[in-house]
C-alpha cells in the first residue's frame, strides 16, 4: 500500500531522472521526418550529433545539433530550401526552421543540411518522436518552386538567389575585365568587409510594450526618416518617422508610392540608426503589413507596433540621433521580385559597409580564404 510520502518519494525520484541530461538522441527515435510523396528532395541520411535533451521546469528543452542529408529526386537544379522544425506547434519556442541558400545540386545529388536549434515542448513526454521535420518550399534553377510555402519560404529563397547570381556576375565581371588579382582583391575586401561591419544588438518588443510605448510618447521625441533613393525601385519613400527616446525606438512608420506599372504585395524597407556619435548600423528591415494590395500610382503606409532597442555589448547605450531608410525588397502581385542592383548598393558607400554580404558571397569569400583563388575560378566557372 502506498503512503503518501511513498508517492512523494517517487514523483521526486521521477522528477529528479527526467532532469537529468539525457544522452545523444536516437535519429530514429527523437526526430521523424514528414516529406510529401511527391516531394523533390528524399532523406538519404541523418545524424543527431551532439544533440541533447533535458528537462527544465514543465518543459523539454531540445538542443538540436544534427545533419540531414537530403537527394534531389526532382529533373531540376535545385537552388534553395527551407525545412520546419516543430516541437509543438502552438507552443512558445515549439517551431523552428532552417534554410539552405546557395545550392547548386544537380538531379540525384546529394547534399547536407544542418539543423542547429534550441526548441521547447511542454511536458508530459510525449510517446514517439519529440520532434518532426517537414518541408516548406524548394526552389529550383529555373525559379521554380515546390512546397506549401507557409514560411514564405518562396520570397525568401528567391531574393537569395536573386542577389547570388547577382553578386556572382560581379565577381566573373571583375575576373574577365581585370583578370585574377583583381578577384583576389574583391574577395579580401569582401573579408574585411564581413569582419569590420559595425553591429549592434536590438531588442524586438511586439505591441511596443503598452508602459514603454505610453513613456516614449510623453519624453521621447519623434524622429524623420531621411531616405536614400535605389535606381529602379518600384515603389517610392515619400515619409516616415518613429518616436525615440535615447535607444529605444517606437512604432516606426513608413508611407510608400508604387512608382511601377504592377501591382505590388509586399516591401521591405531597411533602416539605419544613427548615433550622437555620428556612427550608423544597420537596424534591420521594415516589412509592409500582410495583405497589402498595392496598385501603380496608389500610397500605402505600414506601421510597425513594434519597440526596438539597442545594445551595444561591452559599451553604453547609443543614443539615437538620426533615422535613414532605403527600399530593399519588393514583391509583385505576379510573383515577380525586385532587389536593388550591385551598382546601386555601392553607390550609397556608406549603406554597401553596413550591409551583410549575401550568403552566397559568403560562400564564394570562404572558398577562397580555405581553398584558394583557383577554387573560387573553378567554382565561377560552374554558373
Amino acid at each position: 500500500m502506498f503512503t503518501r510520502r511513498s508517492w512523494i518519494g517517487l514523483w521526486l525520484g521521477a522528477a529528479a531522472a527526467l532532469a537529468q541530461p539525457a544522452e545523444p538522441l536516437d535519429p530514429s527515435l527523437a526526430i521523424r521526418f514528414q516529406l510529401p510523396p511527391d516531394a523533390p528532395v528524399a532523406v538519404v541520411g541523418k545524424d543527431l550529433g551532439d544533440s541533447r535533451i533535458q528537462a527544465r521546469g514543465g518543459a523539454l528543452v531540445l538542443d538540436l545539433r544534427a545533419t540531414v542529408t537530403l537527394r534531389n529526386n526532382s529533373t531540376h537544379n535545385i537552388r534553395g530550401l527551407t525545412l520546419v522544425v516543430l516541437a509543438q506547434e502552438m507552443a512558445p519556442g515549439g517551431k523552428g526552421s532552417v534554410a539552405a541558400p546557395s545550392l547548386n545540386v544537380a538531379p540525384g545529388g546529394s547534399f547536407p543540411v544542418r539543423v542547429n536549434l534550441r526548441l521547447l515542448r511542454p511536458l508530459p513526454v510525449p510517446v514517439g518522436p519529440l520532434v518532426e521535420v517537414g518541408l516548406d518550399g524548394v526552389l529550383f534553377a529555373d525559379f521554380g518552386f515546390f512546397g506549401p510555402n507557409r514560411l514564405e519560404s518562396r520570397r525568401t529563397l528567391t531574393a537569395w538567389e536573386m542577389e547570388a547570381r547577382r553578386d556572382r556576375q560581379h565577381l566573373k565581371a571583375v575576373l574577365e575585365a581585370d583578370g585574377p588579382e583583381a578577384l583576389r582583391q574583391q574577395l579580401l575586401a569582401s573579408l574585411k568587409r564581413q569582419s569590420d561591419r559595425p553591429r549592434l544588438d536590438v531588442q524586438v518588443s511586439r505591441g511596443a510594450r503598452a508602459l514603454s510605448a505610453a513613456v516614449n510618447a510623453l519624453i521621447g521625441h519623434n524622429v524623420a526618416f531621411a531616405f536614400l533613393k535605389i535606381p529602379d525601385s518600384p515603389i517610392e519613400p515619400l515619409s516616415g518617422g518613429a518616436v525615440v527616446n535615447g535607444a529605444e525606438a517606437s512604432s516606426p512608420r513608413i508611407e510608400v508610392a508604387n512608382r511601377s506599372h504592377r501591382p505590388i504585395r509586399y516591401f521591405e524597407v531597411g533602416w539605419v540608426v544613427r548615433d550622437s556619435a555620428g556612427r550608423e548600423f544597420l537596424a534591420g528591415t521594415l516589412p509592409a503589413a500582410a495583405g497589402l494590395d498595392l496598385r501603380p500610382g496608389r500610397i500605402a503606409s505600414t506601421l510597425q507596433d513594434r519597440s526596438y532597442k539597442f545594445i551595444r555589448p561591452q559599451e553604453a547605450p547609443p543614443s539615437i540621433a538620426g533615422l535613414t531608410g532605403f527600399v530593399s525588397q519588393v514583391e509583385f502581385a505576379d510573383g515577380g521580385l525586385w532587389i536593388p542592383s550591385r551598382k546601386a548598393l555601392e553607390h550609397h558607400s556608406s549603406l554597401f559597409r553596413l550591409l551583410p554580404v549575401s550568403p552566397e558571397e559568403q560562400r564564394l569569400a570562404e572558398l577562397y580564404r580555405t581553398q584558394g583563388l583557383q577554387a573560387l575560378i573553378k567554382e565561377l566557372g560552374k554558373f
